[in-house]
């Protein structure tokens, strides 16, 4: 069973999965972090969806160059996470199970290309604290302990 995070789900709502795949992405003792710009501004694990017919890691790959513009290499699976959310963008509410993993960040290509992000680097303690969701904060603050 893969651990839940954040609000319990209501009974009466019906959920849609949601399967995505996030990354800690150190360099050095800091950390390449996305920032989403919408109704509110939150700090995020790059990531997101798994599109029909790819895999977690393809997903991985490419979430990460739309949201920061960076290639990476050697990803390792650090474990999952499920949250209950309403996402507005698609006006759904879903369960999200997130796939977190750690990736070496190699070169920047270009800009993030998914509209309304932008790259973020912080240290480590700021990291776990800004995160915007409890899933990505428990990671990193697993992954920041291995240090």
């Amino acid at each position: 069973m893969i651990r839940r995070v954040g609000e319990i789900p209501q009974a009466s709502r019906r959920y849609t999965p949601r399967p995505g795949a996030y990354a800690i992405l150190p360099i050095g003792r800091r950390f390449l972090l996305t920032v989403e710009f919408g109704d509110r501004v939150e700090i995020q694990l790059p990531g997101g969806g798994i599109d029909p017919g790819e895999s977690p890691l393809q997903a991985l790959y490419r979430e990460v160059r739309e949201e920061t513009g960076w290639s990476i290499t050697k990803p390792r699976r650090l474990g999952a996470f499920r949250r209950f959310v309403f996402m507005p963008e698609y006006d759904l509410w879903a369960e999200k199970i997130c796939h977190v993993y750690a990736a070496q960040p190699t070169r920047q290509l270009h800009p993030p290309s998914e509209p309304h992000h932008e790259t973020l680097v912080l240290d480590a303690g700021d990291a776990v604290a800004r995160l915007g969701n409890a899933g990505d904060r428990l990671f990193m603050r697993r992954y920041v302990s291995t240090l």
